[in-house]
């Protein structure tokens, strides 16, 4: 595969896949969206795919728009604060964040390695929401905020399922080969089956099974699979006790 200049190979697609996959708000010209396909067809025969892979990912992108659109419409009915779907498309992180996602995770399952991870870490550095592109994440999916999360090579997420800010799927350990160096490709990340909800700030780790309709509160470390349907909340705190001026004689 040729990945000369590799970075603006990754741009192009990026730019070219957001104007097919929404037209209506990417896109700076009057091309229509099936020559906006024949491009991206020629620019990635001419520099990482095969003509009749290029042909069959572009066939693709009809899979990948729906599920974008299922994304959309998760986040819309998730937030009450969301006024419109078009609010969702213009304005919130997690969109322009699986855009780059779903393209990157396609070109990855083949063969593609490298622009992958630049489609991952360009939408990384415009929304602060990292998601590895070996990945496997299905409909419905949304992030509120978004900004810190963490979505780790190996996860495989299920449908409807919502996080929240700074939430971490990440790996508990790394194996080592015989010459102490991490074994690369084995699945380390969590499984988080369909309806789960994992709220602000909580990690979740290892290769466990965070089970249907499981709530995690915010702020929990999580290292064992659960039941469905269960809720993992903090413990609640004794209340401070409050010191009155008559306590210690005042002023």
């Amino acid at each position: 595969m040729n990945y000369t200049y590799p970075i603006n190979t990754a741009k192009e697609i990026a730019t070219l896949a957001r104007s097919i996959l929404f037209p209506d708000f990417y896109g700076d010209d009057t091309r229509s969206v099936e020559t906006k396909k024949m491009l991206l067809k020629d620019l990635l025969a001419a520099r990482i795919l095969s003509e009749e892979q290029a042909t069959e990912f572009i066939k693709r992108l009809d899979r990948i728009n729906h599920s974008l659109q299922t994304d959309v419409e998760a986040a819309y009915n998730g937030d009450p604060a969301a006024k419109s779907r078009d609010e969702i498309i213009c304005c919130y992180p997690v969109i322009k964040a699986l855009i780059n996602y779903r393209v990157a995770h396609e070109l990855l399952t083949m063969g593609v390695e490298l622009i992958p991870r630049i489609l991952s870490e360009m939408a990384h550095s415009e929304t602060g929401i990292d998601i590895h592109p070996g990945a496997t994440i299905g409909d419905y999916f949304t992030i509120d905020h978004g900004t810190g999360v963490v979505i780790g090579e190996t996860c495989i997420i299920g449908k409807n399922v919502k996080l929240y800010q700074g939430v971490t799927l990440g790996a508990k350990s790394f194996p080592l080969d015989d010459n102490g160096n991490p074994i690369k490709g084995i699945p380390r990340h969590p499984i988080l089956e369909d309806d789960v909800i994992v709220y602000s700030n909580a990690t979740i780790l290892g290769r466990i099974t965070i089970a249907r309709g499981t709530v995690i509160g915010g702020n929990l470390w999580v290292t064992e699979s659960t039941q469905p349907g269960e809720q993992l909340v903090q413990a609640k705190k004794r209340k401070s006790h409050i010191i009155r001026p008559e306590d210690w004689g005042g002023l």
